[in-house]
């Protein structure tokens, strides 16, 4: 049995500077958590795979497709393949949010 604590997983590089820690990758699905501190927020992007986004502390900003909605702790929120989403921290507390990706992206499928 592997138990992964979540915290302690190492954290790893990523083109918008905030702290992510890869928690599962197979070729099924990816899993991060992303922390934002107050003030930080992921560069709008796209997916090539369908990703759904867990709220597990705090409460931010979630804008998927140029919707925007304020979303707290307890919250999952789907986002569909090649659509342009992003998280935003605009508070005062930490945002942290669990990233799901199905299936794992992988280079060949990668958008731009």
């Amino acid at each position: 049995m592997q138990i992964i604590h979540a915290m302690s997983a190492p954290e790893v590089a990523n083109p918008h500077g905030v702290s992510v820690r890869k928690l599962h990758d197979t070729e099924h699905a990816q899993v991060n958590l992303i922390t934002l501190q107050p003030g930080e927020a992921l560069k709008l992007h796209v997916t090539p795979v369908d990703v759904f986004f867990y709220v597990v502390a705090g409460e931010g900003t979630v804008e998927i497709g140029g919707e925007r909605e304020t979303v707290s702790g307890g919250t999952l929120i789907p986002s569909p393949a090649r659509i342009p989403h992003r998280l935003l921290n605009e508070g005062e507390g930490i945002f942290q949010v669990l990233v799901v990706k199905t299936p794992r992206p992988t280079a060949s499928t990668q958008v731009l």
